[in-house]
């Protein structure tokens, strides 16, 4: 029993390694992973290293190649969806869970962060709009009891962060709705709605955002055969 907590810890240790340095593009898309380099590099046996690069694998941060061995993925429009359907689905439970909890001047912040949004309409930044729009969903499921939960979230939106995507840089036309959607969420939760109604709400305003820049580019690849 011993032995094996010490090789998972092994493996925890390397799939954190090899992560953040995915994460932060030491570890550039297409970079081979060189089991025999990083379990050097980590002092253990490529056992936990092969380990851990498997879980990353299941992630789609990692892609194994024939002969070639594992790589860093390159940009995959399935695993983008797929980790934004993540998030709503975290997104809205926790928002749910942190609503009752939430007092005057959270909302009032909430509320402040979304008219910074709503003035950079003139103005369009998506890259800004993004972090703003971060910043206001952190303040709605800021106070979730679940801890648990909120982990799992910020590593999604960590994942996220990997494919270097502002979804409202191909769908500009999104951004006001996303603002409008906001007020009615945060007057939801002021007006202390049905958790589960929330939830839904919180849920369906995520993947109305992935559903609309999946639309565009379904209708990008349309034009590109018909042309």
């Amino acid at each position: 029993m011993a032995t094996q907590t010490i090789s998972k810890s092994k493996a925890e240790t390397a799939y954190a390694w090899i992560r953040e340095r995915i994460r932060t593009r030491e570890y550039e898309p297409g970079y081979r992973l060189v089991l025999s380099t990083i379990a050097e590099a980590l002092e253990v046996s490529v056992v936990p290293v092969r380990e851990a690069i498997r879980q990353l694998e299941a992630e789609g941060l990692v892609t194994y190649e024939r002969n070639v061995g594992a790589r860093v993925s390159t940009y995959n429009q399935d695993v983008y969806f797929e980790t934004m359907e993540t998030i709503a689905v975290l997104e809205g439970r926790a928002t749910a869970l942190s609503a009752p909890l939430l007092e005057t001047e959270d909302l009032a912040q909430a509320r402040a962060v979304n008219q910074k949004m709503r003035d950079l309409l003139e103005d369009f930044d998506p890259i800004e709009f993004t972090q703003l729009n971060k910043a206001f969903h952190r303040v709605l499921f800021g106070k979730c009891p679940n801890a648990r939960l909120v982990q799992l979230l910020f590593d999604e939106w960590e994942n996220l962060e990997y494919f270097r995507v502002s979804t409202f840089r191909y769908v500009p036309q999104r951004a006001q709705d996303s603002v409008e959607e906001h007020e009615r969420l945060v007057a939801l939760i002021e007006a202390k709605a049905d958790k589960f109604y929330i939830e839904a709400q919180a849920r369906n305003h995520r993947l109305e955002t992935s559903t609309t820049y999946r639309q565009r580019l379904n209708a990008e690849n349309t034009a590109d055969k018909d042309n």
